[in-house]
């Protein structure tokens, strides 16, 4: 419970800077509970230096560089386990933030979870090495002695993630997890309301002793002169206002290096009522659910939260009673309180702020429920804490709104606006001039399609809504590790997360030229025209044993017409190109009766695979099939097999390998092109 945080002394928060814990040279500032207004920290960073903090993170990071995705992987699994094992302390912390239990459901288990997910994904998805390749290799002379191959490396300077204080433990992890799969180190600076949040997860993640020193640093209070000293090898991160966010894009040095900025702005997200959901439809009863949910979440204090509703002007009066009954039922008080289910803003002036937001937004409309300058509270003291009811505001003509579009009260505050036809309603979406996210809420298919295409361009993401994945559905305001979380224009132009392509933003792609054997050096992975190996069967090798380049030519066997018949009756695929001569012939492609696909690649299997138990574990599929060339009866083939990567899998006893086919015809004709995937054992007894 809040009022717990009374009965401790204020925490003197301190950066932890080149490998130590550091206070500020001043007593620093005060930070309150948010709910009972009781001193819980203190906050000053001055006396740090900056620039040092810098390059102790650039020298540093060299051990994080030397590690490979797989492993940085493993440990961002082994950080994520033991935090999770201290989310209660977590969560009795973060009561003082003005958060409920759920709300700090979201900041603490979504942070962990999404510190696991990224860990999941980089051995899933990324080589258990230090390069990323991209794309294919590009052939650069006929003969194939010169190629090139695009690379990505990770930057040999530091993270620095300015972030804002709704969400102190989720911000904090979304950025660091993909920039530690990427190899650099990271210097995190959280904003100051909340900051003793972070700083307790930090002093957890230090004291357990799994990342390698200097991969992380924080900052407790201003930055000072930080991006004074940033170069064009470190990177930028910044979540909050878009004013401040383009102060800071517009530094000096900033510029001068070319420092890469990434800028997540709150933004004026909107959702849609679809003309087709009316009252009495799922759809309906879920839009009013989820604004009314983003609205009192976080006490609405989400970047990704509904600003602006729009409906059907048929559906207005519908809507604004559905939405006051919803409303009305959400207990506002001590967020330690279980009987309440929106806490408090983050601090006093944080509500002062949204108060006058509200009255910059009533030149456009009315409010229609709530009063924003009465608190009714379940418990806690209105004059101590920041404490605020929901408020929702009406604009009958958006068209002519200004503020409506142009100005964000952040908190539990939305304004529902009419439109008279869809195509309207999309383009008032656009009127927020780029933001995070839009929902629509539509059974029909022809009004999702439209409201999507017109609104992905102002939007970072877009959520359809309907009765389908009403239970499944992560919701209109979750950001979500594997997906995109950014947008345009006022939103500040930049990506986050994405999965791997999260990780990339944190490397330096580069496009390396040169001869196959060269480039197979530096990426670690076969090209055609590279060195090869042809001695006793790849399939007989482990992983001890096996290389890239490991080659075998296999014998050839010759397609007859009676095999590609038996085929066809043994499988029941048919198509007239396998059975009809006549039919075949007049194929513009084919020149008669050819052989199915999937002969061939059996057939190819048929003369690679070694068939006794060896370190081959599994075949687990088949990457990048194309059939390049018709084969007919009569045609001859034979294949070539080579050890394209091999990926040790961390912590197991077996790596997947993938192989280059190739199957060619009689004339060398490349039949088939494909790669084939393995689990290959470590060791094995000879």
């Amino acid at each position: 419970m809040t009022a717990s945080q009374s009965n401790r002394a204020p925490i003197r928060l301190k950066s932890y800077i080149c490998g130590a814990w550091k206070a500020g040279h001043r007593d620093g500032a005060p930070l309150l509970d948010a709910a009972t207004g009781d001193v819980v920290a203190t906050i000053d960073a001055s006396g740090i230096d900056m620039a040092e903090a810098l390059a102790y993170g650039r020298a540093s990071g060299q051990a994080l560089q030397a590690m490979t995705f797989h492993e940085r992987a493993m440990m961002l699994k082994a950080l994520g386990q033991h935090l999770m094992g201290l989310k209660d302390e977590f969560h009795a912390l973060s009561l003082a933030t003005g958060a409920t239990p759920k709300d700090g459901w979201v900041d603490i288990e979504g942070g962990i979870g999404t510190l696991l997910g990224y860990a999941s994904k980089a051995r899933r998805e990324m080589p258990n090495a230090r390069v990323l390749t991209e794309g294919a290799v590009e052939p650069l002379s006929k003969d194939m002695s010169f190629s090139a191959q695009h690379i990505l490396t990770p930057l040999t300077g530091v993270a620095v993630h300015i972030n804002a204080y709704n969400f102190p433990c989720w911000g904090m992890l979304e950025k660091l997890a993909p920039t530690l799969i990427a190899g650099m180190p990271a210097i995190i600076k959280p904003a100051s309301q909340t900051a003793y949040l972070t700083e307790l997860m930090v002093r957890r993640i230090i004291e357990a002793d799994i990342l390698p020193p200097g991969a992380l640093q924080l900052i407790c209070g201003s930055v000072g002169d930080l991006l004074d000293h940033v170069s064009g090898q470190d990177v930028v991160t910044f979540t909050g206002s878009a004013s401040t966010g383009r102060k800071l894009r517009a530094h000096p040095t900033v510029v001068t290096n070319s420092t890469r900025f990434t800028m997540e702005a709150d933004s004026l997200n909107a959702c849609v009522l679809g003309p087709d959901a009316t009252p009495g439809t799922p759809e309906f009863d879920l839009f009013i659910r989820e604004v009314a949910a983003e609205m009192t979440v976080k006490a609405g204090q989400k970047c990704t939260a509904i600003r602006r509703a729009f409906v059907p002007r048929a559906q207005v009066d519908a809507v604004q009673a559905a939405l006051a009954e919803r409303l009305a039922t959400i207990p506002v008080g001590l967020p330690g309180d279980p009987q309440v289910r929106m806490g408090a803003l983050a601090s006093q002036s944080q509500r002062d702020e949204v108060r006058a937001r509200i009255r910059d937004l009533v030149v456009d409309g009315e409010i229609v429920i709530g009063d924003p300058d009465a608190v009714t509270l379940t418990s806690g003291d209105p004059d101590r804490g920041a404490f605020m009811n929901p408020v929702v505001l009406y604009c009958d003509r958006p068209e002519d709104a200004r503020a409506a579009h142009d100005v964000e009260a952040f908190g539990p505050v939305s304004t529902l606006m009419a439109y008279d036809d869809l195509d309207q309603a999309v383009a008032l979406t656009r009127r927020g001039k780029g933001s995070l996210v839009a929902s629509v809420f539509t059974n029909d298919a022809g009004v999702a399609e439209a409201a999507v295409l017109g609104m992905a361009p102002f939007h970072g993401r877009v959520m359809i809504g309907n009765r389908a994945s009403a239970k499944s559905s992560t919701g209109h305001g979750s950001p979500l590790y594997m997906l995109t979380h950014g947008g345009p224009g006022r939103a500040g132009g930049g990506e986050e997360m994405g999965g791997v392509r999260g990780v990339k933003h944190f490397m330096q792609r580069t496009a390396v030229q040169g001869t196959p054997r060269l480039l197979a050096a530096v990426t670690g992975q076969w090209i055609d025209g590279a060195e090869t190996r042809a001695d006793i069967h790849p399939f007989r090798k482990s992983l001890a044993e096996l290389q890239i380049g490991d080659q075998l030519v296999t014998k050839t066997r010759q397609v007859t017409l009676e095999d590609i018949e038996h085929f066809a009756q043994f499988t029941g695929d048919n198509f007239y190109a396998h059975m009809d001569e006549e039919a075949a012939r007049a194929n513009p492609f084919f020149d008669g009766r050819v052989a199915h696909g999937y002969l061939i690649v059996s057939f190819a299997a048929g003369l690679f695979v070694q068939p006794d138990p060896g370190p081959v574990l599994a075949n687990y599929g088949v990457d990048n099939l194309r059939f390049l060339t018709p084969v007919n009866p009569g045609d001859t083939l034979g294949v070539r097999l080579t050890c394209k990567a091999i990926n040790p899998r961390e912590g197991g006893e077996h790596g997947e390998v993938r192989w280059d086919c190739q199957v060619t015809n009689q004339d060398g004709a490349v039949v088939a092109q494909y790669d084939v995937l393995t689990m290959v054992a470590k060791t094995w007894p000879n």
